[in-house]
Parts: structure tokens; sequence; C-alpha cells
């Protein structure tokens, strides 16, 4: 009886894994577009995870994982003076997918998400246009949005002040696979 509670629970859980959906590559971008200066960088080591069952939703990047940027200084300081890495590694949206979707059927949908995003130690709701690609067993995912860092207690001093955008534009593109 146990041994069948088992394989009961395990192809149970199968089924369950057959509908979650995950990446571990993904790019996230971000621009920072002032009066004296264009900033730009980007990871390449988004994670991301949709349930479709229930239409939760979550992404996650490691901020020391941005690249890009004018110079090692920029980046140094992006890591240390503003973004204060040590403290807050990740930036986080976790939330759930508003509009309905077939991910078993091919095609272009544009959905909403609707969560808390979360950076620099600060919770944010947010609710985000999304394209969703269903191709074959992928999906594709890109979103757009912008973040305010007065919204994020992310301080800029007046120094740089029109060197660095007071509203961020970050761009999300990934692809996610079936859980395995």
């Amino acid at each position: 009886m146990n041994k069948l509670l088992v394989v009961f629970l395990f192809l149970g859980l199968n089924a369950l894994n057959a509908q979650i959906l995950i990446c571990k590559d993904g790019n996230t971008k971000f621009t920072s577009e002032a009066p004296l200066e264009l900033i730009k960088a980007q990871s390449n080591k988004t994670n991301g995870v949709i349930d479709c069952a229930s239409k939760n939703v979550a992404f996650s990047v490691d901020i020391d994982s941005f690249d890009g940027f004018n110079s090692g200084l920029q980046k140094e300081h992006f890591r240390e003076n503003y973004m204060e890495t040590g403290k807050f590694q990740k930036a986080t949206f976790k939330g759930k997918l508003i509009e309905d979707i077939d991910f078993k059927k091919p095609g272009t949908t544009m959905i909403r998400a609707k969560g808390v995003f979360s950076i620099h130690g600060t919770e944010k709701e947010k609710i985000v246009k999304v394209k969703i690609i269903v191709k074959d067993k992928e999906i594709y995912v890109e979103t757009s949005f912008e973040v305010p860092l007065e919204d994020h207690n992310i301080k800029i001093p007046k120094v740089v002040n029109q060197k660095i955008a007071s509203v961020i534009m970050v761009e999300v593109k990934a692809t996610l696979k079936p859980k395995v």
C-alpha cells in the first residue's frame, strides 16, 4: 500500500512539474538616459519561473552580475554606492499573470502581470505588460518597465545627478522551458 502511495505521489509531482517553466539565463538590461550621460548594463543571469496552472511568476537577477557601463569606476560606484550590493544582492519580481493564457496554444499574447518588484531592499507593487510567445515547449517572455530611483530609496548625489537618470528603464527577455 505504501509503495502504491509513493508511486501515485511521484506521478502527481511529475504532472505538476510539467506545468512549471524555468529559466536560468534570461537577459535583463537597464538604461539610464540622463542629460549628460547614457549608461547601459545587462545581465545574462536572470532566473525565472512560471507556474502555468496557478499563473504565479517569479524572476530575480543578481545585481553584481550586471556588465557594461561606461567604465570600471562607474560599475564600481553602481554596485557599492548606489545599489549597495553588500546589503541588497538581488532584484526580484514576484506576482501573478492577470489575464488567462493557454500555454499549450502556440502564438503571441500580450498580458499583464501584477506583483511586487523589490530592489535595494524596497518593495513596490507593479503591474507590467508582458509579451508571451508560446512556441513548441518553450515560452518566450519580454517586458519593459520604469524604475523610479526615489521609489526604492536609491540616492544619487547632486554632484552626479545630471549623469544618472532619476527613472531607469528595465527590459527583461527570457526563454522558459519545462522543469525536468
